[in-house]
């Protein structure tokens, strides 16, 4: 339970959610309590991973933050979520192509709608991208978890999950786009 005594819950969906996972568990002590690996946005109830990846379930491997809303923001989930994507990908996110890989803010409430829309306009107005920004902001649906081997997976296979970031283009993308340290200005 979080400190204040309230959650929120934020969804997002980056490309592989292994990737997705690490950069907003770094937040554990401005106040994000989980990250959850798993699939939404689609029509199959309770899909698998293989169902996923063949693209046919309609879902993208997602995130789900569960936090507290009086140590850390939304807005700062934004911030994290937009400079960990590639927003002008509209066939996946680097290495990982098809549409379970597409970038989205799947928003929980009118609120969080607001916030993402302008977070989006304001990334748009930064000029940092010579592409459109075509991550979509969509109302939430069901979140189905993935499986148990797909959680925290940085943390369980460390070498292989530093060799799939590395060959995947991620990294140097980010770094080219964000600078040495990988955060916006």
């Amino acid at each position: 339970m979080s400190p204040s005594g309230k959650t929120a819950t934020a969804i997002f969906a980056g490309g592989c959610f292994w990737c997705m996972e690490p950069p907003f568990k770094k937040l554990e002590v401005e106040g994000v309590l989980s990250v959850t690996s798993g699939y939404t946005g689609g029509d199959k109830e309770n899909p698998n991973y293989q169902e996923v990846c063949s693209g046919g379930t309609g879902h993208a491997e997602a995130v789900r933050i569960v936090y507290d809303p009086a140590q850390v923001s939304y807005r700062r989930l934004l911030e994290v979520f937009w400079s960990n994507i590639d927003p002008t990908d509209d066939g996946g996110q680097f290495v990982d192509r098809g549409s379970q890989y597409r970038s989205a803010i799947f928003y929980l409430d009118e609120k969080q709608k607001r916030l993402a829309e302008e977070s989006r306009e304001e990334l748009v107005r930064g000029g940092r991208f010579d592409a459109p920004v075509v991550t979509e902001i969509v109302p939430a649906g069901p979140f189905y978890p993935a499986e148990e081997y797909h959680q925290d997976y940085s943390r369980q296979e460390p070498a292989r999950y530093q060799y799939y970031r590395a060959g995947s283009g991620r990294d140097r993308f980010l770094q080219k786009v964000w600078g040495k340290d990988g955060k916006r200005d």
